[in-house]
This record gives structure tokens, sequence and C-alpha cells, in this order.
């Protein structure tokens, strides 16, 4: 049995193909360990908090030395940090915007990659403190990403790799569902995403 933690940030509902391919990612998961649970976190019907002043004062202000102020400005980053390390499996669903990740996503992340709480830096450089998470994104995008001419404006891949693997999330692996704006392809797009799932 599994905990898996599903992050959404399509702002689409029901008709978001992100969010389609990672149900379908968690159907799978769902087989092969069977009784597993999940938690959905929609990060734009929480309307998940940018990062301001209030935030980055927190973060850097000792536990022992804040204020009511500064607990309140911390409980959107402790609430989702506090996910992820209940969760054994995070599927992240990430719709490509201007060939990035949505603003949500952004921010979610901005308020989990904390300094001291789920990285730290010594001599040797970072070392990401959240260790043994598996990693799934469900990256879906209007035209084709993963090879030919678009493939090097794909700033989601690398981004996310990058940067999840700053607080120790290494273990990441990408299923996409790509052309859903294309004539003659975006009739099958999703179907091709769905079969194209593999856990192994």
């Amino acid at each position: 049995m599994k905990k898996i933690l599903h992050i959404i940030s399509s702002p689409r509902g029901e008709a978001s193909f992100s969010i389609k391919l990672g149900n379908a990612v968690i159907k799978k998961i769902q087989a092969a360990y069977p009784g597993s649970t999940v938690k959905e976190s929609n990060l734009v019907e929480k309307r998940f908090p940018h990062l301001e002043e209030a935030h980055i004062t927190s973060f850097f202000t000792p536990a022992e030395n804040r204020t009511p102020e500064n607990r309140a400005a911390l409980r959107h980053s402790d609430e989702a940090i506090q996910e992820i390390l209940d969760a054994n499996i995070i599927v992240i669903g990430a719709p490509m915007y201007n060939f990035t990740i949505h603003s949500t996503l952004k921010a979610w992340l901005d308020h989990i990659v904390r300094a001291g709480v789920t990285f730290k830096h010594d001599k040797n450089g970072a070392e990401g403190l959240i260790k043994g998470k598996k990693i799934y994104i469900a990256e879906t995008t209007g035209g084709i990403y993963s090879e030919g001419p678009m493939q090097t404006h794909d700033y989601i891949a690398p981004y996310l790799k990058k940067v999840l693997g700053l607080i120790g999330m290494t273990d990441v692996t990408i299923f996409r569902v790509e052309g859903t704006a294309i004539p003659g392809i975006q009739d099958t797009a999703l179907e091709k995403g769905i079969n194209s799932i593999n856990l192994n």
C-alpha cells in the first residue's frame, strides 16, 4: 500500500489533459499497489500564494523567534512540505504555459524549497533532505516537445528535475500527452499518453 499525493496545477478543471493523465498514472499505481490512498492538492482551487516579503522573512526567522504573524505566513509552506513527507509517491500535473509550468506550480515549488528544511548547504554544496520519494510528472503540451525542433523549448522537464533534485527527490519519471493543439494528432494524444504509462 502506498500513499499517493496528486499535485494539480491546471486551471482547466475537467477539460484538463494533465489532470486526466495524472489520474491515469494514479490508477496504474493503485493497480500495482492495492489499497493505496490518494490525497489531492489542487493548487488552483487553493489559490496557492506566490511568495511575498512576509513569507521570505518568516522562512529565515529562527523558529524560537517567530511571531504569530510569521507562523501564519509559513502555514502554506509547512502544510505543503508535510504533504510531501507523508507521501510515498507524488504525481505532479504540469501543463505547459508559454514553454514552462503554470504559475501556481511555481508558487508551490517556491514554498517547498526551503534552506534548512528541505535542503541544506555544507562545504560540499547543497544536499536534499527529502529522500525516498518516487515522482511522476504528467506533462501536457499543445505541441510536440519530446523530440524535434521544439524540444529545446521545453523548460518543464529539465526545470522540474533540477528543482526537485535540489531537495532530494531525484527519482523522477515523466509521462506526456503532447500535440493536443495539432490537427491529426490531437484526437489520439490523450490515448497515446495514457498508453505510454509504464511504472517499471
